[in-house]
């Protein structure tokens, strides 16, 4: 993977080439909302989690999982440099073993013992397969999708992936919302290679100026949209990314407010 990074000023805001972007997105000019696909239209079913742990005789709430999950995201952000990709074991086993780390459990477990939890639940979640994985819905994600249509928006997802995104969003009855479902492992270019973007703007017609790309991994997604030339947001549903310098938003319905107070 080819990471390649925005610019940066001191005001106002990063720059690509020499077009300075503004931080706060121009939501009554949007035209193009891009996606992300995983904790942003949809979620790891924890479920899955819950149960593995379970088989090695430790339980946890899952609620405390959920919020785990979130809280671990800015530590898997720092490190895609090093992991070079969101999409191979070793980053899921990383993903995997913080989002442990910091979930409560009973009996309370060491981080050696995390260590090994995380790396033989991994095949486990692995064999379930990223369609069923993925496939839980995250809360108010279907209304707000009807409701940017009505705004006139084109939606289009741009995930990194193993090429299942369109058969998962097919699957969760999802699919009909968008325009076009770009797939890294089917383009060959993968978040924060500015390339897939390029490619999602060329596939629906869109410009950067008038694109916003909305996602939950700093480094992946608002590194790569800037790259681009893409306006971003960073979902960030309990405030562990204070100190961001983009857009943040709780989820896509406080996403839409912004944009209905604008049209």
């Amino acid at each position: 993977m080819v990471v390649l990074l925005a610019g940066w000023c001191d005001r106002p805001g990063p720059i690509k080439g020499n077009v300075v972007l503004k931080t706060t997105p121009p939501y009554s000019q949007l035209k193009t909302l891009f996606l992300d696909a995983g904790n942003t239209i949809v979620a790891m079913e924890l479920s899955f989690i819950v149960s593995a742990l379970e088989t090695e005789g430790v339980t946890c709430n899952l609620s405390d999982l959920r919020r785990a999950e979130a809280a671990a995201r800015p530590v898997v952000s720092a490190a895609l440099p090093r992991l070079r990709s969101t999409e191979s074991i070793d980053s899921f086993e990383f993903y995997i073993r913080e989002m442990l780390l910091r979930t409560p459990m009973t009996p309370a477990v060491g981080e050696e013992e995390v260590v090994t939890l995380a790396r033989n639940m991994v095949p486990l979640l692995d064999r379930i397969g990223r369609v069923k994985l993925w496939s839980s819905i995250i809360p108010g994600t279907r209304e707000a999708l009807v409701a940017f249509r009505d705004l006139g928006l084109q939606l289009v997802v741009v995930s990194n992936s193993d090429g299942t995104v369109d058969e998962l969003l097919a699957d969760v009855g999802l699919r009909n919302f968008f325009d076009a479902v770009i797939d890294s492992h089917v383009v060959g270019y993968e978040k924060p290679n500015p390339k897939i973007f390029f490619h999602a703007l060329e596939v629906v017609g869109a410009v950067a100026e008038t694109t916003l790309h909305v996602g939950d991994l700093y480094e992946a997604d608002v590194v790569g949209a800037r790259a681009a030339g893409v306006h971003a947001l960073l979902l960030d549903p309990y405030n562990d990314w204070p100190s961001a310098d983009c857009e943040r938003a709780v989820d896509l319905n406080e996403l839409l407010r912004r944009f209905s107070r604008e049209n």
